[in-house]
């Protein structure tokens, strides 16, 4: 009789909790604890489990729900769940360079002449972004007229060209040959590709 009293109590809460339930529905629902104060039981305002209370036999047991605490009254209020964001989260620029890669040993002859941050031109333009870019057009440099109007983009053959013939390439510009073999080119190439 008590698990019956304790389960209809808990099944009226939330609608208390609510603003209440009808007259109507209180009457057609409410019958159950109507009917124990008839039969001698005390309704509380708040059920209470009793653990040490034992049900009568074949009245049917309650069990506990996982992480509920014995004597605990259970709240209207319904615990918050993640919801999905109108906004999706931002996520990384695919066009986003990775971190530059530490320069190879063949590099410092090169870097004798050439910087590589970008803007930051020395007695030869900023190598800094150079792959894919038109030859004799960094901002800031003063080019050669050779260089300007030599028509090459710079990618891995046109570097592996010039790196292994400037004057070949771009005659009457102002490149010294670096004296590069062609493992220094490639690695000098891989270096700049990272920048």
């Amino acid at each position: 009789m008590t698990t019956r009293l304790l389960l209809a109590a808990v099944a009226l809460l939330p609608l208390a909790a609510c603003g209440g339930a009808s007259d109507d529905a209180a009457g057609s629902q409410g019958d159950a604890p109507a009917a124990a104060s008839t039969a001698g039981a005390t309704p509380a305002a708040t059920p209470s489990a009793d653990a040490s209370a034992t049900p009568a036999p074949g009245e049917p047991t309650a069990t506990p729900t996982a992480g509920a605490t014995p004597g605990a009254t259970p709240s209207a209020t319904p615990s918050p769940t993640a919801t999905a964001s109108a906004r999706p989260s931002p996520t990384p620029s695919a066009t986003r360079a990775a971190a530059p890669v530490a320069p190879p040993a063949a590099f410092a002859t090169c870097n004798v002449c050439h910087s590589t941050t970008p803007g930051q031109n020395g007695v030869g333009p900023s190598l800094a972004g150079v792959i894919g870019r038109r030859a004799g057009t960094a901002a800031g440099y003063s080019y050669s007229p050779a260089m300007r109007s030599s028509n090459i983009t710079w990618n891995d053959g046109t570097l592996e060209r010039y790196l292994a013939d400037p004057a070949a390439v771009v005659p009457g510009g102002s490149m010294p040959p670096p004296g590069a073999d062609a493992a220094a080119r490639r690695a000098i190439i891989n270096y700049l590709k990272s920048l």
